[in-house]
């Protein structure tokens, strides 16, 4: 047993070790950064860095954007997998194994392949340039993995509990949205996150659809500090390290939740 915690134990550092690496990059200058070896100490750790990339670096708009994409993609992706997931499992319809064959199918194409068709109808619908066109490209990439997901959980509900509300006079929305949501908090914390985490790197999409340096996110607007001579590479690590702040609260906040929802469908009864 104490062989495999101290496995467990350096298999953690391992993993924290990168975000170590990446804070002290964050406050080095060029010269530190080629000088010095890059598992070394800042000699003077340069905080301004991360002022000066929230303030000069407009990075405090990206952040902005990169939120408000993220959390409307991630509700909605959510709200909607849900209620799917709710008609597959809990209503009998003629059409209800082609529907979700249909979504199935979303999981085998390929993302970025669909570059050029969804630039030609999302200027054809004069949303090139706008937030929508990446909050319902981030929603219909990431529908059929959430549907898949909730799937295997919904099968395990009890159905007396719906019965129940049936025969107490309870509609389907009120039992959807009191009942059903609730006992499903679960597995909605893991999609949620697995949904943060795609939207908030999500790079090609932003930089295909977005012209607008006003509603570019911290993955694109990175970019600002890569000049055509010099980079700051200083200022590239602490615009990293502040869109990896995010992530790692969300994950702190959810991660009871995550592991129950994980597990949760895996077995029935």
């Amino acid at each position: 047993m104490a062989l495999l915690y101290a496995v467990l134990g350096i298999i953690a550092v391992l993993q924290v070790f990168p975000l170590i690496w990446l804070l002290f990059f964050s406050l080095k200058d060029n010269q530190e950064v080629f000088n010095l070896s890059p598992f070394a100490l800042p000699t003077d750790p340069k905080w301004e860095n991360y002022a000066k990339v929230w303030t000069e670096g407009n990075i405090s708009r990206y952040f902005f954007n990169s939120v408000w994409y993220t959390v409307a993609a991630v509700v909605l992706t959510v709200l909607l997998a849900s209620l799917v997931t709710f008609a597959l499992t809990r209503m009998n319809w003629k059409l209800k194994k082609p529907v979700l064959g249909l979504f199935m199918v979303g999981i085998m194409i390929p993302i970025h392949s669909t570059l050029i068709p969804l630039f030609q109808m999302f200027m054809k619908a004069n949303l090139t340039d706008h937030p929508l066109s990446i909050i319902l490209t981030y929603t219909a990439f990431n529908l059929p993995l959430t549907i898949m997901i909730l799937l295997g959980f919904y099968q395990t509900l009890p159905r007396e509990v719906e019965e129940a509300a049936v025969m107490d006079g309870c509609s389907v929305n009120r039992i959807f949205f009191q009942i059903i949501l609730p006992m499903t908090a679960s597995v909605i914390a893991t999609t949620v996150i697995i949904n943060m985490i795609y939207n908030w790197n999500e790079f090609v999409f932003v930089n295909t659809f977005i012209s607008s340096d006003s509603l570019k996110t911290l993955t694109v607007g990175i970019q600002n500090f890569i000049g055509q001579y010099t980079t700051d590479w200083g200022a590239i690590g602490a615009t990293l390290m502040i869109s990896i702040l995010p992530i790692l609260i969300v994950f702190f906040i959810l991660s009871n939740r995550i592991v129950e929802g994980m597990t949760a469908g895996s077995v029935k009864g």
